[in-house]
């Protein structure tokens, strides 16, 4: 049976509907592909453009933050404007944004490449839920649309870094951006041969003041907790970016309590069930997806491993999210999403704690570092959906799409707050080794040191390699235990609320 047949019994619409859903499945694929085959990179970025632990942790910021500020204003623009109109734009936005990123000559120029290029990824994603939802009405046949498109989603974020690392085998860093163009060109020739234009006549008004100031302080506060650490926390330009942003969040949650269509409505949050799954969304974003900003660059200096190897090793990381999630879901159908969820965060923060355990050993066992990978993944891949699922489950139909902004937000903005955290981490246990090699005279300069460290360049920090590759694992080893015990704790926090719930 054709894909055509299986989507829907209509003869007729079949085949359109199946190019529609071909296209809209590129543009997932694509927005998967730009989280994760981008830190296989980061080494690589580092001698070809000369950059920073900083720059590193901007060039996959950029993306999240502008993914960020622009989901819930999509949404309504898309409504308002017409949703393939809309999809369009920002496909041409995010393919010339990925023309730039390739085309870049400076860290400056590719992390301002990557914040439009998040734009455009941002709204792509919100536009291509309704315009599925707008095309496969039926139930089953929006049911099987869905969980195809689930699949290659799964495909951009679990083989990401495989696509990463071979491209760099056999072509230059460029084309892990240059390959979206043609990528974006066909997706944008299926969308006009299959998708007519839909609206939504009733689309509320622009939340502009609760966007702004959410993108407001979400960006202060992470660059408070990246440039902290060189400038200094106590400084009057980071303690006034620390007040900015505590002042725009609480202006949000003002303009949102006040706003008769809001972009988050709060009262959602004493819904127990809603905060139990909530808990889930957050607990991957501050573990499993930050760390693997990290992993290349310990996989390659700190363990010595090429970049075929560090390829394969990121794959047993990433591929259980593709592999896990349809047993998940029947799991949680049978057990609940109260026991899986919980659940899926414990083995997340077992697979982090045993990777750390690993790590301790002066040489890591390549077998139990893949294994711990592995069961941090299938933790992952357990919680992904019945999140989702559970979160827009858990209030009525007419708020589920809130709901869903909700929950999408929530892991967007945990992302972008646990990269700047965990690469704050990742220095405190750089320099805390340094305590251990260096003359204690020296400590004004174990700052400098940490971060060309951090950024993967062990050989201009005047150390041994030995010292700078215990140095940097040491750090990892602090990352590991930051993500294990976050996962776990959100995990006992998502169980309390289940519980509460019942």
């Amino acid at each position: 049976m054709s894909a055509a047949d299986t989507l829907t019994a209509s003869p007729a619409r079949a085949p359109r509907q199946a190019v529609a859903l071909t296209a809209v499945c590129l543009v997932a694929l694509m927005f998967g592909l730009e989280i994760s085959s981008v830190p296989v990179l980061l080494p690589t970025l580092e001698h070809a453009l000369g950059t920073g632990f900083q720059d590193a942790q901007w060039i996959m910021n950029a993306y999240t933050l502008a993914c960020t500020s622009v989901l819930m204003a999509a949404g309504t623009l898309a409504d308002r404007f017409g949703r393939r109109r809309v999809l369009v734009l920002c496909l041409w936005l995010f393919g010339l944004a990925s023309l730039a990123c390739g085309l870049a000559e400076s860290a400056a120029t590719l992390i301002t490449a990557r914040f439009v290029q998040g734009i455009g990824a941002g709204a792509m994603m919100i536009c291509q839920f309704a315009i599925l939802s707008h095309l496969f009405r039926e139930p089953a046949a929006r049911a099987r649309a869905f969980a195809i498109w689930g699949v290659i989603a799964g495909i951009g974020l679990g083989f990401g870094p495989m696509v990463g690392a071979l491209i760099l085998a056999v072509a230059d860093w460029r084309w892990v951006f240059l390959v979206h163009v043609p990528l974006t060109l066909f997706t944008l020739l299926l969308l006009r041969i299959s998708v007519q234009e839909s609206r939504d006549p009733a689309a509320h008004r622009l939340d502009i003041g609760g966007m702004l100031t959410l993108t407001l302080a979400v960006f202060a506060l992470v660059y408070v907790i990246t440039q902290g650490s060189e400038n200094g926390f106590a400084t009057p330009a980071m303690l006034g970016l620390a007040s900015l942003s505590a002042a725009a969040l609480l202006l949000f949650v003002q303009i949102e309590r006040h706003s008769a269509h809001p972009m988050f409505d709060f009262s959602v949050f004493r819904i127990r069930r809603f905060n139990g799954a909530l808990m889930g969304s957050i607990g991957m974003n501050v573990s499993f997806w930050p760390f693997m900003i990290y992993l290349p660059l310990y996989f390659q200096n700190g363990l010595g491993y090429d970049t075929l190897t560090t390829g394969a090793a990121l794959l047993a990381y990433t591929l259980p999210t593709l592999l896990v999630p349809p047993l998940a879901e029947r799991l949680a159908l049978r057990h609940g999403a109260e026991r899986i969820i919980p659940l899926g965060l414990g083995l997340m923060g077992a697979g982090f704690l045993a990777m750390a355990a690993a790590n301790q050993a002066e040489h890591a066992a390549v077998g139990w570092m893949l294994a711990s990978c592995v069961i941090a993944g299938v933790g992952l891949a357990l919680i992904n959906s019945p999140t989702t699922n559970t979160t827009t489950g858990s209030v009525s139909a007419d708020r589920a799409g809130m709901a869903s902004g909700i929950d999408l937000s929530a892991r967007l903005i945990t992302l972008a707050l646990a990269i700047a955290l965990m690469g704050l981490v990742v220095l405190l246990g750089i320099s805390h080794y340094l305590g251990s090699v260096l003359p204690a005279s020296s400590a004004q300069t174990w700052p400098a040191i940490s971060q060309q460290l951090a950024a993967g360049k062990l050989n201009a920090a005047g150390l041994t390699t030995a010292d700078a590759q215990a140095a940097l694992r040491h750090g990892a080893g602090w990352a590991m235990v930051f993500a294990g015990l976050g996962a776990a704790g959100l995990g006992l926090l998502s169980g309390y609320f289940f519980r509460r719930a019942q």
